[in-house]
């Protein structure tokens, strides 16, 4: 009888299974089936989503086409979305209805912002995450803006490098797209509103003082200190009582896991993320992988940055392949993270050094575009023509 045949199943397409789907199109597995679930047939590179909303590059600059992909990988493609994992029976839960049975299980699948505990923020404000669906959500979200001809109020929720980043390109894109239309951008009213004492908690002085400099300088109110405990018809209600309306809300807020993971049976951090060891292999059940925003690597405190998920790619994709020795993966002690102002600069920090100018934007393009190039210029973006 022939080697029976080993079901591996990829559950979304985030970076760094993106980058496995590339290394098994190059090297393909004998005896695998491999499977991607995801909702959407595209996936955004998020290092360049506030570079679409404030205009500078097009939808297919920035989104990998997952069906040449999984294409050039011989993987099926399910465009449906997980909505559980049944570790007893070996099989992922679609919402669509059935299910798909697995040997090996790899998580991918990102995070959303938290919006569960703030009554009406799901229903009233506009998500950053999930990014596969942001951009429609977003334009939609434009398309309101400008109904308003030139006076609109607009908060983000959320101050991290995420929602600082997202505040800034909304605003150059709404002031422009309302001047283009004849209508005065002076009624435009921005806001940035922070649970956190202060905003980019995380990052050097230097590089706070001048993200508040920049926000000052183009009449944006920055609100710290205050977390939302409300949101409903256009007003955010605050810690102490005030409420503030506004006429669109962005949710940016810290990053949280899909609810259903909570129901698997896997060993999850104290955030609900799925807790991995070196090898991104799930602490409790070794037939489970998860990389990426869903990963919580035991023994450090990683922030849900892409670059981890992309660095975590080849790793994933020679342990998926593998059965030992497995490779480990080994993060960075300081990462490179460069957040851009909404224009063609932007400002950088790494080893505790704070940089910025036009020079930084051009950087982290050549960066963004050098990443995507792995997918434009392989014979999977080949497919794609």
């Amino acid at each position: 009888m022939g080697r029976p045949v080993q079901n591996i199943v990829l559950v979304g397409a985030g970076h760094a299974h993106a980058l496995a789907l590339l290394a098994f199109g190059k090297k393909p597995l004998p005896g695998s089936r491999l499977t991607v679930i995801t909702r959407r047939a595209w996936t955004p590179y998020s290092g360049m989503l506030p570079g679409v909303v404030a205009g500078f590059y097009a939808f297919e600059e920035t989104n990998i086409d997952v069906r040449p992909l999984c294409s050039f990988a011989r993987a099926r493609l399910v465009l449906d979305e997980a909505v559980g994992v049944d570790l007893a029976r070996k099989r992922v839960v679609l919402g669509g209805g059935p299910f798909i049975p697995f040997d090996i299980l790899s998580l991918d699948i990102g995070s959303v912002p938290n919006r569960r505990a703030v009554p009406g923020a799901r229903a009233n404000a506009t998500s950053v995450k999930p990014m596969d669906g942001f951009l429609v959500r977003f334009e939609t979200t434009r398309r309101r803006i400008l109904s308003k001809l030139g006076k609109a109020s607009i908060c983000v929720v959320g101050a991290g490098a995420a929602g600082v980043e997202m505040l800034l390109s909304i605003e150059r894109r709404f002031r422009r797209d309302t001047l283009d239309a004849g209508y005065d951008a002076d009624g435009l009213r921005f806001t940035l509103l922070s649970a956190d004492a202060d905003i980019l908690i995380t990052y050097p002085p230097r590089m706070r003082r001048r993200f508040h400099e920049i926000l000052a300088s183009r009449g944006i109110t920055v609100i710290a200190g205050r977390a939302a405990t409300d949101v409903e018809n256009g007003v955010v209600q605050l810690e102490g009582g005030e409420s503030l309306a506004f006429d669109e809300v962005f949710w940016a807020t810290e990053a949280s896991p899909a609810p259903w993971l909570a129901d698997t049976g896997l060993k999850l951090d104290a955030h609900g993320f799925v807790e991995v060891g070196p090898t991104l292999q799930s602490t409790s059940h070794p037939d489970v992988f998860a990389a990426g925003d869903i990963a919580s690597l035991r023994g450090f405190s990683l922030p849900k940055a892409g670059v981890h998920a992309v660095r975590q790619g080849p790793t994933l994709a020679a342990n998926l392949r593998s059965s030992a020795p497995l490779q480990t993966y080994k993060p960075q002690g300081q990462i490179l993270s460069l957040i851009s102002t909404g224009e063609r600069y932007a400002i950088g920090t790494r080893n505790g050094l704070t940089f910025e100018g036009a020079w930084v934007w051009q950087w982290k393009n050549w960066l963004d575009r050098r990443y995507m190039a792995k997918f434009k210029n392989s014979p999977a973006g080949a497919l794609a023509q």
